[in-house]
């Protein structure tokens, strides 16, 4: 990049693959000290401060690693700054190892908003909405999140949705809806004939409860579809042993099994259904299958499971930012970092393109409630899809699509494993890649 001059602002000359290497070695310093990671864009007068909180450690930071190269991304394709009403502005990123914990994201919260002073936040996954939010609302901060389904930024913060839900003050979120996500499951699981008894268990977190919830969440979505729900429960994130869980899904002659979980514990949960010798037709778990290195630490016991899918390669969208498709983004991640993509790719990149949206839409982005206000007009394609609070039916919620996928081994592919849809009843622009086949593990 060369030196800045726009705004007063000052710059360093660094290679993408220089700016990555410095994002990593700051990232791991932000995890065990208060120094927070702050990017190479500088800081003068006009300058915004733009809060980020991710994960770089916990079980959480998987969702996460793309953030130093799509920063990179980002700071090649705007100079390191915006233009709002024709005016320059530089930007500082003020970013936050959250360790995918809620008190530890409140913590850093409190820092971006009291100590910091930054002008406008971005919280990119699920332990990190709970805690923003409310601080960012009480504070009239404006924040946007993503990287969590919206009924665990609504719900999660003890609203629920209906005529009396209003939305909130200065937070709004951009992500899938459980409704759809579970209506692709039972479409994706009406494919194959099984006897609809279906064994299902959930991480105890906002995400979880939103997926276990009688009214909104799988019980009703499968009670619709004619399915059976055996319930295994939720269970901690310390969990190692679900023998019980298991044998009861077994022991019903449960054809289906669902679940969320970790990637950890999707490979323990994984391995005690071998060791019991439970096979079901249809393994689905959400979570933990987003990442290709999850499943293939399944060994071959991944072939054939289904997961939700919320961005691919043939997502038919382009960056606000960079301008590219999809099809481009994944292409140019793979040859930069040797990598198969993976969902939260598209989905990160998806939040910058409307948090730099919403800034240079924003009649003076150095004004909280001016940002604010532009988010709640936004609308703007992402990589993700249409960011739309303009014209949103849930206040502060900007919907994306959703689809179901399921993992094949490849035959002598680059990959062990890929990812093709299956299933796209609630998203119908998004092309189905493949015929659902019996989960084979």
């Amino acid at each position: 990049m060369t030196k800045r001059t726009d705004g007063g602002a000052s710059g360093l000359a660094v290679s993408r693959r220089g700016l990555l290497k410095a994002g990593s070695a700051l990232g791991a310093a932000a995890a065990t000290s208060a120094v927070p990671l702050v990017s190479v864009w500088g800081a003068a007068s006009n300058t915004i401060k733009l809060g980020y909180v991710g994960a770089k450690s916990g079980w959480l930071a998987n969702f996460n690693v793309p953030d130093p190269w799509i920063m990179a991304k980002v700071n090649k394709a705007t100079g390191g700054a915006i233009k709002s009403q024709g005016r320059n502005y530089a930007i500082e990123i003020i970013a936050k190892d959250n360790q995918s914990d809620n008190n530890v994201s409140a913590t850093v919260a409190n820092e971006l908003v009291l100590r910091d002073r930054c002008d406008f936040i971005l919280a990119n996954n699920g332990a990190a909405i709970t805690a923003i939010g409310p601080l960012a609302d009480a504070r009239g901060v404006p924040a946007l999140s993503s990287m969590a389904p919206w009924q665990a930024f609504v719900i999660g913060r003890g609203a629920m949705p209906g005529p009396n839900y209003k939305g909130f003050p200065f937070s709004f979120h951009i992500g899938f809806g459980v409704e759809d996500m579970l209506t692709d499951y039972v479409a994706t699981w009406d494919q194959l004939p099984t006897n609809k008894v279906v064994g299902s268990l959930w991480q105890d977190d906002p995400a979880g409860r939103a997926f276990g919830n009688e009214q909104i969440g799988l019980p009703a979505a499968a009670g619709r579809g004619g399915y059976k729900i055996v319930s295994g429960g939720y269970f901690q994130m310390n969990t190692n042993d679900f023998s019980n869980q298991v044998t009861k899904f077994k022991d019903a002659n449960a054809d289906i099994a669902v679940g969320y979980s970790s990637p950890e514990q999707m490979v323990v949960i994984v391995n005690q259904m071998a060791q019991q010798k439970y096979h079901p037709k249809v393994l689905t778990i959400a979570g933990a299958p987003l990442f290709p290195a999850s499943i293939e630490a399944l060994g071959d016991h991944g072939d054939g499971l289904t997961t939700e899918v919320w961005w691919t390669p043939d997502w038919p969208y382009r960056s606000h930012v960079t301008g590219q498709s999809a099809r481009e983004f994944a292409k140019e991640w793979e040859q930069d970092s040797g990598k198969q993509w993976t969902q939260p790719l598209g989905y990160t990149m998806g939040l910058w393109d409307a948090g730099i949206a919403t800034l240079q839409s924003a009649s003076d982005p150095k004004d909280k409630k001016a940002v604010r206000d532009a988010i709640k007009t936004l609308d703007v394609e992402t990589l993700t899809g249409r960011v739309d609070f303009k014209n949103t039916r849930i206040p502060n919620v900007s919907k994306t699509p959703m689809t179901t996928g399921q993992w094949n081994l490849t035959k002598g592919g680059r990959f062990k494993y890929e990812l093709l849809v299956v299933t796209n009843k609630t998203s119908p622009d998004i092309p189905v890649q493949a015929k659902l086949k019996p989960y084979a593990g």
